[in-house]
C-alpha cells in the first residue's frame, strides 16, 4: 500500500532524465510547464483521464495515445477486460492523434494482435504493452508520412472501467461465460465464487461440455474438481481462499473436504 515510482519513472531517472508527476492537467501551472518544454509531440499511455484542449494544443505535432484496443470497439479505461468479457477472437493496438472525446480521435497506426483461447489479462497486457512501444516509436518515426483514419463513431462501443463486484461469479451463467470471467479479472481483481459455503477466488479454469450438474453443484473425482453452471462445468485448477496462497486444485483439495 505504499506509492512506488513507475518503471518509466525509474528508467528516466538512471537516465537523468526529468520527472514531473502532476495530479492534473488542468491546473495553469502545470499547463505552463508543459509549454515551456516546448514538446514536439506528446505521447500518452495509461493515464486514465482525458487531456484538456489547452494541453492537446501544446505540442506542435500533437498528443499520441497508445490504446489496447482496435478502436472504435473498446474506447474507454479498461478494453483489455472487456475484449475478454465480449469473448473476442481479434484485439491490438491503435496509435491515435488525441482529441478532446474518450479515444475519439483518428488512428495513425493499428496493430492487430490474435486473442488466445487461454488468454488472460495479464498476458494479453504483456503482450500489448510490448507491441504498443514498439508501434509508438514507429509512430513517432512516421509522423510526417501517416494519413489519420477517423473512427466510425457508430461502430464504438465502451469499455467501462472495471468494478470489484463484477467480478463475483454467478454459477447460473454458462460454463463458457464464468471462464471469461476467470480470465479477464486475472490478475485483478480476481474471480470471486461460492464454493459450498466457502468464497474462493478462481484463478484458472477451464469451460467443460456436455455436463447437467446444477448451477454450483460439485463433481469431485480424486483430484478433479468441477461446479455446474447454467450450461456445462468448469473445471477448477487453480484457487485461492481467503487470506491463503494460490493453491493448484489438488493442493486445495487436500485440505478443503468437499462433498461429492
Amino acid at each position: 500500500m505504499h506509492l512506488t515510482p513507475s518503471e518509466v519513472a525509474n528508467v528516466a531517472t538512471q537516465l537523468g532524465i526529468p520527472v514531473e508527476k502532476p495530479s492534473s492537467l488542468r491546473e495553469e501551472a502545470v499547463q505552463s510547464r508543459l509549454r515551456e518544454l516546448r514538446p514536439d509531440v506528446c505521447v500518452v499511455a495509461a493515464y486514465g483521464l482525458i487531456l484538456p484542449r489547452s494541453v492537446l494544443d501544446i505540442p506542435v505535432g500533437g498528443c499520441l495515445n497508445i490504446h489496447a484496443s482496435l478502436l472504435p470497439r473498446w474506447r474507454g479505461a479498461a478494453p483489455i477486460q472487456r475484449a475478454l468479457l465480449a469473448g473476442d477472437s481479434e484485439t491490438g493496438v491503435c496509435i491515435m492523434r488525441m482529441a478532446e472525446g474518450l479515444d475519439t480521435g483518428p488512428v495513425l497506426l493499428v496493430r492487430p494482435v490474435a486473442i488466445q483461447p487461454r488468454e488472460t489479462t495479464g498476458t494479453l497486457t504483456s503482450k500489448l504493452a510490448r507491441i504498443g512501444a514498439e508501434a509508438a516509436v514507429e509512430a513517432l518515426a512516421r509522423l510526417e508520412e501517416l494519413v489519420p483514419a477517423e473512427q466510425d463513431a457508430s461502430l464504438a462501443t465502451y469499455a467501462a472501467k472495471v468494478q470489484k463486484s463484477e467480478a463475483l461469479i454467478d454459477w447460473t451463467r454458462t460454463a463458457v461465460e464464468i471462464d471469461r470471467q476467470v480470465r479477464a479479472y486475472n490478475p485483478a481483481p480476481g474471480a470471486e465464487g461460492d464454493l459450498q459455503g466457502t468464497r474462493i477466488k478462481i484463478w484458472e479454469a477451464r469451460p467443460e461440455a456436455g455436463w447437467t450438474l446444477r448451477p454450483g453443484a460439485i463433481s469431485r473425482s480424486g483430484s478433479e474438481l468441477l461446479v455446474g453452471c447454467g450450461e456445462g462445468a468448469l473445471r477448477l485448477l487453480q484457487v485461492q481462499k481467503h487470506g491463503g496462497r494460490k493453491l493448484t486444485i489438488q493442493e486445495f483439495l487436500r485440505g478443503q473436504p468437499v462433498e461429492r
